[in-house]
């Protein structure tokens, strides 16, 4: 698969010459190495005099880190230098494990609590729960701490441990708790099961393209059809799946494709990347009919498999156009365990589309990109001579619009309403019916917005926004006064009524309580298990499953 600087002059310069000379021999161009070996004679005497003179002590790692960092900033934002100390996210981004204690962590009255515990995590060993918070670190003060300084910390070598100082969420009795890091594996298949009226389909959510993942989903899909021989059909979930290794998304693709097949193709400025990557195995099973949820979240190694699965016409896509990234990257091994994440190629799928949606090679002045113009976009054809469009992402066959996020939505989660009811709620019910089955009742939602009255959730909706920058631009050119009375009129009319906006959207309210609250009885599992019933892209997969004339007319174009 594809600290650099220590505070020393002989070290520097030593490495400026090392890297001028091999590229001297690696290259052709002559003045191209002169510009290169003069700009690093010219960093490494300017780090040197900085180092020697400037009046307070320097951080030459830092400093270096911030350099590297500016100098990639035009290029693409997936070409990254990984420090040595952020090897271990790097790790459990291309493998899912890491050392740690196995929980998110989130903000809580200025301090840093436990967020989503893991199942049979250090976390959960420890009798901590969310919404605990985390007063001291290994005697060291949460409070003020940044999230991602706290990860960073948690995170460690299996075996060793770590000691908290806690105050219960609930109670707010303080205590003390030795935890020892374990080596966490969060699972890209963290749910499968069967959904339809009849339990007749075969559901697998798929969260990101780490190792294995390819025989994980086969597996998953293989057990579900030993215990359901009847399965009529299946749904890959990817969505809000980031992406990962290149070489799943072929695994990915062969369980529904044949061997030889092509899935994809790499592009690069340099021969060695101009690569073929075909399906090399036998199917699981490559007659079944296919549907690929995707949403605008969908990136990279996600939109490798639905791209291809849609132009092989394997498999009928639904949702949302995918996010558009269409480059490669391969990790360089750089000097003291760090590492150069840099994109080497663009890829292809079978049409021979590329749909990366945003021009990285030329910017706008102030730095900007934009995305590929409708007017340059190319026009490809599907196995069946179905029309495809590059340069933005994957276009799904059966297009549902996303819901957007509500004023009140986001308002009540930002502010952690959502995540302290059920904190309330979970003290006062010690289990829950099965995660297939929960539902807050009526009288639970009623419980939640009298909880609130004494919450501030005021917000402003988009209407009272455009409002109060029309008085301002009034004021500004004197016209206000004269339509002050038919403004405050205006004004009393869209003023919103919170308690009236909690009813009104109570169907979206309850559905954010109830996944929370199933997540702290049966984890992410049951969430994503409860989810199924209301969820209205797999609900469209159900129903075009369900209709093989629908199902065959939308591969075949007719």
């Amino acid at each position: 698969m594809k600290h650099i600087f220590l505070n020393s002059k002989k070290f520097l310069f030593g490495l400026a010459i090392g890297i001028t000379a091999m590229l001297f021999i690696r290259g052709k161009d002559s003045d191209s190495y002169f510009e290169i070996s003069k700009n690093l004679e010219v960093f490494t005497t300017l780090f040197k005099e900085l180092n020697t003179y400037y009046v307070d002590p320097i951080q030459p790692g830092k400093v270096v880190k911030k350099g590297i960092d500016a100098m990639l900033e035009d290029l693409d934002p997936y070409t990254n230098y990984i420090t040595e100390e952020d090897i271990e996210d790097y790790r459990f981004m291309t493998t899912g494990k890491y050392g740690g204690i196995g929980s998110t962590v989130r903000k809580k009255d200025n301090y840093i609590a436990i967020g989503e515990p893991f199942e049979n995590s250090p976390v959960i060993k420890a009798g901590l729960k969310a919404g605990d918070i985390i007063l001291e670190i290994d005697g060291r003060s949460t409070k003020d701490k940044e999230i991602d300084d706290v990860s960073k910390f948690l995170k460690g070598s299996p075996g060793t441990q770590i000691k908290f100082k806690i105050r219960d969420a609930v109670t707010g009795a303080e205590s003390t708790k030795t935890l020892t890091r374990e080596e966490i594996n969060v699972s890209s298949v963290p749910y499968a099961g069967m959904v339809g009226n009849n339990n007749e389909y075969g559901y697998v959510r798929l969260t990101q393209f780490t190792e294995r993942c390819g025989s994980m989903v086969r597996s998953s899909f293989d057990s579900l059809k030993r215990t359901n021989p009847s399965m009529k059909g299946v749904i890959l979930d990817l969505r809000y799946n980031p992406g990962g290794l290149l070489d799943e998304a072929v695994n990915i693709c062969n369980i529904f494709m044949n061997g030889q097949q092509l899935v994809v193709s790499t592009k690069g400025k340099n021969e060695e990347w101009d690569k073929d990557y075909k399906t090399t195995g036998t199917p699981w099973d490559e007659k079944i009919p296919v549907t690929i949820l995707i949403n605008r979240n969908s990136a990279s190694a996600s939109e490798i498999v639905a791209g291809t699965m849609q132009d092989v016409d394997r498999g009928v896509v639904i949702g949302q156009r995918s996010f558009g990234k269409g480059l490669v990257q391969t990790t360089r091994s750089l000097a003291f365990n760090a590492k150069l994440k840099v994109t080497t190629a663009k890829y292809y799928t079978p049409s021979g589309r590329c749909i990366q949606a945003l021009d990285y090679t030329h910017r706008n002045e102030d730095g900007s990109v934009g995305e590929i113009p409708d007017s340059i976009k190319t026009k490809f054809k599907t196995k069946n001579g179905r029309t495809v469009m590059d340069g933005g992402g994957v276009d799904p066959d059966v297009k549902l619009e996303s819901k957007e996020t509500l004023r009140i939505i986001a308002t009540l989660m930002n502010k952690s309403f959502v995540f302290d009811y059920a904190t309330q709620y979970v003290a006062k019910h010690p289990s829950i019916t099965s995660p297939k089955d929960f539902a807050l009742t009526e009288t639970d939602f009623n419980d939640f917005v009298k909880w609130l009255d004494e919450k501030d959730y005021s917000y402003k909706t988009k209407t009272e926004e455009a409002l109060a920058e029309l008085k301002e631009v009034a004021e500004k050119e004197s016209y206000y006064e004269g339509v002050k009375k038919d403004f405050e009129s205006l004004q009393k009319a869209v003023s919103h009524d919170k308690k009236q906006d909690l009813l009104k959207n109570k169907k979206e309210i309850t559905r954010l309580l109830q996944d929370e609250i199933v997540t702290r009885y049966y984890f992410q599992k049951g969430r994503l298990q409860n989810q199924l019933k209301e969820d209205d892209e797999v609900l469209e997969a159900i129903n075009i499953l369900g209709n093989t004339s629908k199902y065959n007319a939308l591969l075949s174009g007719k």
